[in-house]
């Protein structure tokens, strides 16, 4: 990042934060990532596909959805790059693709849900 003179001075010298800083098209990655959390249905199938692999009619059976709306949001997590298919005969299956987006994900989500809905004890 170059050379920038801020406007005002706090006090604080962040030259060395924005040598540091990632580029912009490393935003644009996280950002396209974090879109994926903008549907709550499509967390829901995101969380079960990391715990199990699994066919469309059995996910909208067990979401309660129809089978096109599960299709649609397994496109969209598949585009991301978060869920990989595989097809045998007739049938596709999909599960959480083994990267460490996924998997940090998948992570994000479950301490989500711990810290928004605590279990009482």
């Amino acid at each position: 990042m170059p050379n920038v003179s801020l406007p005002h001075d706090h006090g604080q010298r962040m030259e060395k934060e924005l040598e540091h800083m990632p580029k912009e098209e490393d935003f644009q990655i996280v950002s396209e990532l974090f879109k994926q959390l903008c549907d709550e249905s499509r967390i829901r199938i995101f969380w079960l596909l990391c715990h199990c692999e699994e066919c469309v009619i059995n996910l909208a059976s067990m979401m309660g959805m129809s089978s096109p709306a599960v299709s649609h949001h397994l496109r969209q997590l598949k585009s991301s790059g978060l869920i990989v298919s595989r097809r045998d005969g007739k049938e596709v299956y999909y599960k959480a693709a083994e990267i460490q987006q996924a998997q940090l994900l998948h992570h994000m989500i479950e301490k989500m849900v711990e810290i928004s809905c605590p279990s009482a004890e």
